[in-house]
């Protein structure tokens, strides 16, 4: 029985051999995940620089570059200065005796001083607070009409050096330098009542509808010996705001300058220093 057994196998697999032959084994179908691609931890590198990137050397050219961000914008005021004016660095129309030094539009810290009414000076405010000083109020620089002031009674005495003015494409600008490296307190206020000259009271006549004044406390504009330290005591530039400018006071330290503008027009202040000055812009 056994063998007969063996005998009708082993003519099955004679015949599955020489017939069509017999199909192996179907397999599984495989597993959907053993498809996905093998997970990769490691971070893309960059194929080539970003934009703006800086090239390093040494050792460290062999690390991915690193990007430069983008530069801060200029402080308000670094505008090329423009203006008739003495031959003086910028091209403000500068006057007084004092020397033509930098007026100017910019901050200071950024940069040399260079002269004239609108000069690109250097870039970080005046008045740091060092000392015990009141440093400069950063919304003194907005745009306004409103009465703008800041309070130093207990600095030394400032001398004013120099006044100068000159125009801009969208403001005119007004530049008072002073000697040494502190500025007085100020403030700048449309006047609402008359001008006159403050020792004698003699009523004062400026061209234009709005008579800005800029008052300077503790300050001066002369010598020990009495002599002015600005030769002239009115200028008329004849800008597109700015018509006129007077000295209406020099007495009991305060001095005041009163700007005669078309209309009662915005404002803004800056302090600049190397060399120390106090700026007014008019906007057009």
């Amino acid at each position: 029985m056994k063998r007969a057994g063996r005998w009708l196998s082993s003519l099955w697999l004679a015949g599955c051999l020489v017939g069509t032959g017999c199909s192996k084994k179907e397999e599984a179908p495989p597993h959907p995940a053993a498809e996905l691609p093998a997970p990769d931890d490691t971070p893309a590198q960059p194929s080539g620089a970003p934009e703006g990137a800086v090239a390093r050397g040494g050792e460290a050219a062999a690390k991915p570059p690193v990007a430069v961000g983008e530069l801060p914008p200029e402080e308000p005021g670094a505008e090329a200065p423009s203006g008739a004016g003495s031959p003086s660095a910028g091209a403000g129309a500068p006057s007084g005796s004092g020397s033509p030094s930098a007026g100017s539009g910019a901050p200071s810290g950024t940069g040399s001083p260079s002269g004239g009414a609108t000069g690109a000076g250097t870039g970080a405010p005046s008045g740091g607070g060092s000392g015990g000083v009141t440093p400069e109020n950063p919304k003194n620089r907005e745009w306004t009409t409103d009465a703008v002031s800041l309070d130093r009674r207990d600095v030394p005495q400032a001398t004013l050096r120099s006044v100068r003015a000159g125009a801009h494409p969208d403001y005119d600008r007004v530049v008072f330098e002073f000697e040494g490296t502190q500025l007085p307190g100020y403030r700048v206020e449309y006047s609402k009542e008359p001008v006159v000259q403050c020792g004698s009271g003699n009523p004062v006549t400026l061209a234009g509808k709005g008579q800005l004044q800029v008052s300077f406390t503790p300050a001066k504009a002369h010598t020990d010996a009495g002599e002015p330290t600005v030769a002239t005591r009115e200028l008329k530039p004849a800008l597109p705001v700015l018509l006129e400018l007077e000295r209406t006071c020099d007495f009991e330290g305060e001095v005041t300058w009163v700007l005669g503008n078309k209309s009662n027009a915005p404002f803004r202040i800056l302090e600049l220093r190397e060399p120390t000055r106090l700026v007014v812009d008019v906007k057009h």
